[in-house]
């Protein structure tokens, strides 16, 4: 289909571009970063702006940096970039996992990383793995800036914290340090699809056992969820020999959450492949 028509605007910094935001307020207006989910909506006029923001010419919303305690990824860095950086792959190593995992290279060559996190998608990868990660979103405004943790930035499906004029600079990754262990385990049906299920895991090792770990779930409601239950009962599981204390602990993985229906899979068929993949992501996590 042809899309409708609107207004295109080329804005060569964030502060021109938090000004057009301003100056359209009561407008629809989109940001255009990757396109890899807006061009479609709009081609399917299932999304109609009456101007298109493209920021896709903004260097500073570009590329990765190595802080003190965290690591910063703007939100305009493809997601191949973020695979590829050293930084990511040395300091949080999870988020470099799981990008790897989403859709297919010619995707990951124009999607960018806060594309991801913006568009909200539950069955995106991403999302998850900023919940168990515990990043904190940096927005911009004609007003200033502010910071956004990732338990408040998923508000409902497609939807985020995002106020109307703000704009998703990036995201602090904080560095977790020694002793952790990370793995995202995706179920889906072919290599390119959204996950029916996915898991993001970060386990920190101890003496052979787990002393904390940290799970969300992907696709298992209209947001990302926290698995609390089975983290608060991984401490002490050894990381050696200790499947069935794992498998107990894991257990309760799906515990609280409202997963869909759709083609592809029941509430009870999804609940069901979160503790199975819950047990695997922990486990290879742990190694």
């Amino acid at each position: 289909m042809i899309p409708a028509t609107f207004e295109y605007v080329r804005p060569t910094t964030v502060e021109e571009a938090a000004q057009i935001l301003r100056n359209a307020a009561g407008d629809d207006v989109k940001l255009l970063a990757g396109g890899q989910s807006l061009l479609p909506l709009l081609r399917l006029r299932l999304a109609y702006p009456a101007a298109l923001i493209d920021i896709g010419r903004i260097d500073e919303l570009r590329g990765v940096r190595d802080e003190p305690d965290h690591v910063y990824i703007a939100a305009m860095t493809t997601h191949d970039e973020v695979v590829k950086s050293a930084v990511v792959q040395e300091q949080c190593p999870l988020v470099a996992l799981a990008t790897a995992q989403v859709a297919d290279p010619a995707v990951r060559h124009r999607g960018t990383f806060g594309g991801s996190m913006a568009h909200a998608d539950p069955a995106g990868d991403l999302p998850a793995v900023a919940l168990a990660l515990d990043m904190t979103f940096v927005v911009l405004s004609a007003d200033g800036t502010r910071e956004i943790p990732a338990a408040e930035f998923f508000v409902d499906y497609l939807e985020t914290a995002l106020e109307p004029g703000e704009i998703l600079l990036g995201a602090k990754v904080p560095k977790l340090g020694p002793g952790w262990g990370f793995h995202y385990e995706k179920f889906h049906r072919t290599a390119q699809a959204w996950a029916i299920v996915g898991v993001a895991a970060a386990v920190k090792r101890d003496n052979g056992t787990i002393s904390e770990g940290r799970i969300a779930l992907t696709n298992m409601g209209t947001v990302p969820v926290r698995a609390f239950a089975a983290e608060r009962r991984l401490p002490g599981v050894p990381i050696t020999n200790g499947y069935g204390e794992l498998r107990e602990a894991v257990s309760v993985a799906a515990e609280g959450t409202d997963p869909p229906t759709d083609l592809h899979g029941r509430p009870d068929y999804r609940r069901h492949l979160a503790v199975v993949l819950t047990e695997r992501a922990v486990r290879q996590a742990a190694v």
